[in-house]
């Protein structure tokens, strides 16, 4: 009995393994001894001790991986490691392990690909290939805590894909998270760029996750070149979505914010985004990010002083902001760089064998 590559070993709840277990002659109290193991303890099949060695090697036939690790790399600091994933079909997909003193975050990613485009991104740049499946989504976390030696406290909906694009996954994936793995609801945090009837579904999810929207630009003259999803959301309906997200949860919103010298880090653009977060419960929280080198973009990031002169500026409106330090540049950890310095090789490699280097 072999489960359809892709679903994978971490599809299965508890009924589904007790059904599993059953159909090879073994006791119903097996099915919460493997389930613990996997979802609570966090273990891989192959050193859940509990069982015996014969039958993990059946469950490791019966549900196997859904992801196979292409690519791992650790930045040099040993505080950042990054996967490149292929999935079932051949999609490629990344996701980010971060450590911190006491704490760790997974960055995950939702899609194989993204079909938001926005100009300045390398996952937007390549293009969509799929839908993840929520079991692919938490494969990731588990599988970055498999290699971290802190417990996994925070997951976020910042890698490859639009989250909101693909909400029925995401959402069946938190609650996976919630009740499986044992994350609370407020350390996960869906991103999304704007897509409005997901921001309004997120509301009516009952889990009280973070929301956080990558604006980007405060008027629509400039994010509808760099976020081509503005035109159909443009920034006043994203704001007003996010006011009945805030209103409805009862949660503070993060506005996502990339920052590209001399595109829209001008003190004038930071007076207008602190005019745009008005009458949000719990007040708006913006982080600024240093915009991320990507091949097909040739913006760079502002030195810090302008950044810390945009975040001042915002907080002399009353707005909460804070400049987020990049993690794992020197192994592409922003999202999709790695996949796209790996297909660079490949092609590279490729022409290289056709004219016989």
């Amino acid at each position: 009995m072999r489960t359809r590559r892709g679903v994978g070993r971490y599809a299965v709840g508890r009924d589904e393994l007790a059904d599993l277990l059953a159909s090879h002659g073994e006791r119903p109290y097996r099915a919460q001894q493997v389930h613990d193991g996997l979802f609570v303890q966090r273990q891989p099949l192959e050193q859940l001790s509990s069982v015996s060695k014969a039958l993990r090697a059946w469950l490791a036939d019966a549900l196997p991986l859904a992801l196979d690790a292409e690519v791992v790399e650790t930045a040099a600091d040993g505080r950042t490691t990054k996967w490149l994933w292929r999935a079932a079909g051949g999609a490629q997909v990344e996701t980010v392990l971060m450590e911190y003193r006491e704490r760790a975050t997974v960055c995950v990613s939702s899609q194989a690909g993204c079909a938001m485009a926005c100009t300045f991104c390398a996952t937007g740049q390549a293009g969509f290939e799929r839908h993840l499946g929520s079991a692919e989504i938490v494969e990731q976390v588990l599988r970055a805590q498999h290699a971290s030696s802190h417990r996994v406290s925070n997951v976020v909906f910042m890698g490859m894909g639009e989250p909101l694009a693909n909400v029925d996954a995401v959402l069946e994936s938190c609650t996976r998270l919630h009740d499986d793995v044992g994350i609370s609801a407020r350390h996960l945090t869906v991103s999304t760029v704007g897509v409005v009837p997901g921001i309004d579904r997120l509301g009516e999810f009952p889990l009280p996750v973070t929301l956080a929207v990558s604006l980007h630009a405060p008027d629509d003259a400039l994010r509808n070149e760099l976020v081509p999803l503005n035109r159909r959301y443009p920034v006043a309906d994203v704001i007003d979505a996010a006011r009945r997200y805030a209103a409805r949860k009862g949660r503070r919103v993060t506005f996502e914010y990339a920052c590209i010298a001399g595109v829209n880090d001008h003190g004038y653009q930071a007076d207008a985004l602190a005019g745009r977060l008005t009458g949000l419960v719990g007040g708006a929280h913006v982080n600024l990010i240093p915009l991320n080198p990507t091949a097909g973009f040739t913006g760079r990031a502002p030195d810090h002083d302008r950044i810390a002169a945009f975040a001042k500026r915002l907080g002399a409106h009353g707005v909460n902001a804070t400049i987020r330090r990049n993690r794992g540049v020197d192994i592409d950890a922003a999202c999709g760089q790695l996949r796209a310095r790996h297909a660079r090789g490949n092609r590279r490699a490729t022409a290289s064998a056709k004219m016989g280097l």
